[in-house]
Parts: C-alpha cells; sequence; structure tokens
C-alpha cells in the first residue's frame, strides 16, 4: 500500500528529525536527569519539577530508540544525516538510567518518588503503584538496549515493591505515602470521582511486567501476567457496553459511567502484545475477542475519519484531540489491522490519523515537538505546556517506533 509505505517514510523522518532532537535537547547538565518544564511558548522552565515519570518514560524512550538502532530498524546513516550518532542516543538513555537509579529511587523505604526538584531532591513523596509500573518498564528496556545488570536488579527490586506493598487480593492498589501507607488517589483519579482501584494503573502494570517478561522470561512475571488478563477480562472488560470501566471501588465495582477512547485503544494493542510475548495459547483465545471488541467500538464510535475523541463522560462527548490519544490510535488500528488484514478500514484509519497528527497536533516551531491539545478541527489549545510530568516521548516515540515496526 502506497499511502502505508509514505506514512513509514514521514514517521522516521519526523522521529529522527523532530522529536529525537527534541528530547536530546532537554537533558540537565547540571542536575542530572531531563528539564521538567517547557511552556507553550517554548520557555523553557528549568526549575519546574521533575516527574519521576517523565523521567522513566525518557529512559525508556532513548532505550529503545537503541534498541531499534540494534535491531537494524535505524542505521548509523540515519542518524548522521540529521547531525547526531547512536552514542548520544545511549548518552540520553544513560542520563535518564543515572537518574532514576541515583535519586529517584527512595533508597531508605524502598519505590521511586513521584517526583524531585530540579536539583534531584525529593519534592513529591508520594509512592504511586502506576509510578513504580513505569520504572520496571524503563529498567527493563535498558537493560535489553544495554546488558547493564544493574537496571535488571532495580527492576526486581521495584517489583518486589509492587507485589509486597501495592496489592490486595483482588489488584493493584493506588497511591501510598512514603512508607506505603494507604493514601488518596487525586493523582489518577478525574472528573470528580476519587477512585480506589483504576484501569489506568493495572494497564500500566501489565504493559511493565510484559516488558520484564519479554527479557528475562521469568516464570512468575509470567503468572502475573496471567492474573492481569483475568482481571481485565473478567473484572474491567464490560461486553454489553463493548469498554473498558475506567474508575473503580475497593472492590472493583465501577464509579463512573465513562468510556476513556484512548485508554480501550491503547490497551487493545497492549494486550495483544502481552498475549505474544507471554506465548500462551489459552490466553491468547481469550483476550483475542475483548482487544478486537475494543478496537471495533473505538472505530465505531470516537473516530471520526481523522482523529479520535477524547472521552464520552456520562453521555457527553468531549471532542479535545488529546496528544497521546492520537498517537495511541494509530499503534492500535494498525495492530487491528494486523490482527485481521480483512479489516483494510483500519489500516486506512491509520494512515488517516497520522495525517491529522502531522498536519495539526506536530508543532511546527523551531524548538518545539506535539501540541498536548488541539480541537476538533485541529486549532491548537493555547496555554497548555509542551512538557511537563505526563507530557514526554512515550506515546507520540512509541507510536513512530511501533511504525517502524509493524511496516518493516
Amino acid at each position: 500500500m502506497k499511502e502505508l509505505e509514505t506514512m513509514r517514510a514521514e514517521v522516521k523522518e519526523h522521529l529522527l528529525g523532530k522529536i529525537l532532537p527534541f528530547w536530546m535537547g532537554l537533558r540537565d547538565e547540571e542536575y542530572g536527569g531531563f528539564y521538567g518544564g517547557l511552556d507553550y511558548d517554548l520557555k523553557l522552565e528549568k526549575q519546574a519539577e521533575k516527574g519521576c515519570i517523565l523521567n522513566s518514560r525518557i529512559t525508556w524512550f532513548f532505550a529503545n530508540v537503541f534498541l531499534a538502532y540494534k535491531n537494524g530498524l535505524l542505521t548509523d546513516a540515519d542518524f548522521t544525516a540529521h547531525g547526531y550518532d547512536a552514542g548520544q542516543i545511549r548518552i540520553c538513555a544513560k542520563q535518564g538510567f543515572d537518574f532514576l537509579k541515583e535519586k529517584c529511587i527512595d533508597r531508605e523505604n524502598g519505590g521511586i518518588f513521584w517526583s524531585l526538584r530540579q536539583d534531584g531532591t525529593p519534592l513529591d513523596t508520594t509512592k504511586h503503584t502506576y509510578n513504580q509500573a513505569f520504572c520496571i518498564y524503563a529498567l527493563s528496556s535498558y537493560y535489553d538496549a544495554f546488558g547493564d545488570e544493574s537496571a535488571l536488579a532495580l527492576a526486581r527490586e521495584l517489583v518486589q515493591v509492587v507485589e509486597s506493598k501495592c496489592r490486595d487480593d483482588i489488584g493493584y492498589l493506588e497511591a501510598r505515602t512514603i512508607t506505603f501507607a494507604p493514601e488518596s488517589n487525586e493523582k489518577l483519579s478525574e472528573n470528580g470521582i476519587l477512585a480506589d482501584k483504576t484501569m489506568n494503573t493495572l494497564l500500566h502494570v501489565f504493559e511493565a511486567y510484559t516488558e520484564l517478561y519479554r527479557v528475562t522470561k521469568e516464570t512468575g512475571i509470567g503468572e502475573k501476567l496471567r492474573w492481569m488478563m483475568d482481571l481485565f477480562a473478567d473484572r474491567i472488560y464490560n461486553p454489553s457496553l463493548h469498554r473498558l470501566e475506567v474508575f473503580f471501588d475497593a472492590d472493583y465495582q465501577p464509579l463512573l459511567d465513562l468510556h476513556s477512547y484512548g485508554h480501550d485503544i491503547e490497551t487493545a494493542w497492549l494486550m495483544d502484545r502481552g498475549t505474544q510475548v507471554l506465548g500462551d495459547p489459552q490466553y491468547e483465545a481469550k483476550m483475542l475477542p475483548i482487544t478486537k471488541d475494543l478496537t471495533a467500538q473505538i472505530y465505531r464510535t470516537a473516530f471520526d475519519g481523522h482523529s479520535l475523541a477524547n472521552e464520552c463522560d456520562r453521555g457527553t462527548v468531549d471532542e479535545t484531540r488529546i496528544w497521546w490519544v492520537q498517537a495511541e490510535s494509530v499503534v492500535g488500528f494498525l495492530n487491528g489491522y494486523r490482527a485481521d488484514p480483512s479489516m483494510q478500514a483500519y489500516l486506512q484509519a491509520a494512515v488517516s490519523q497520522w495525517a491529522f497528527i502531522r498536519d495539526h497536533v506536530v508543532d511546527a516551531r523551531e524548538g518545539s515537538e506535539w501540541f498536548r491539545a488541539v480541537d476538533k478541527k485541529g486549532c491548537p489549545l493555547p496555554g497548555q505546556p509542551i512538557v511537563e510530568p505526563w507530557k514526554c516521548p512515550y506515546h507520540n516515540g512509541r507510536m513512530c517506533l511501533e511504525v517502524l515496526k509493524a511496516t518493516q
């Protein structure tokens, strides 16, 4: 398909010429890690808090770019054509890893903090399960990219923290204090709801454990993946509404009539990836009908032929086009097509979604990256930062890498 070949070429150029140089330029050479803020007017906020999620995701990103290079998806010529080399990718990945290991991890109480000041001292000492998961995710990829055994050892330490202090008999918990006492979950609660458990945290523990299992094949991690897939199938997935529920009480009873379009399309492909990595035919058979249903429902209800709405809260659709939702829809629709090649509509949806991103979500200003949000017509929503604790190269950088993998 000529359009797919064109998209691949454009996405590769976008990764090499826009996303990579932008994040390489945010290294904090004085205090380590990466700067935590760039406002809408492209003013660097050096004093902004350094989110540990942000630094985990940046570390993951550079490690996976290096993996793409090791696996032949990117070449020395690709890098040099844009004025840098693979060694600089390694340096950026190590900058993130060193910051996680030396500053973000609480060596006294265990686990990773929520955020730090610019100088690397703790700012928000909340220990959120979601945050532990992203550090495991980053460390697993870093180990795979560079063979650093200390990264794998630290990932295993965090798994022990999650399993001993951040879960109960039926699922994963949310916010904890610095010493892992219960704490209110404002950080991952929205829409007027304060949730005891969330689909979002469960999804990213699953994602992190998938990556750890991919690089270690540890039996215990495989069993946790099966357990989480059972949770998704039996507690999170709503077959009558063809969606995942989002916010729950402590017993996984839904708290809100909310359809999160971005999370559903992201879950569909991450769950398929998990079953492929696990290689268990029983769970492939169990989860594939669910992921196909989620993809189909998103295509029917949230995709307008060009881009994806944000969510539907109690019957009211939020038509804002959020950056990460657009990125995940490209990967999700490509995944849906690969699962069922008869669904040419999904392939066209991925191509059309990329065109919307290219023309409207990518910020063409020099020294910028993607807008955080645009309206349905593609006009940027002013005032929203280009970099903040949640805005990083995890979704859009991953989209680029996944497109390269899917079209090689």
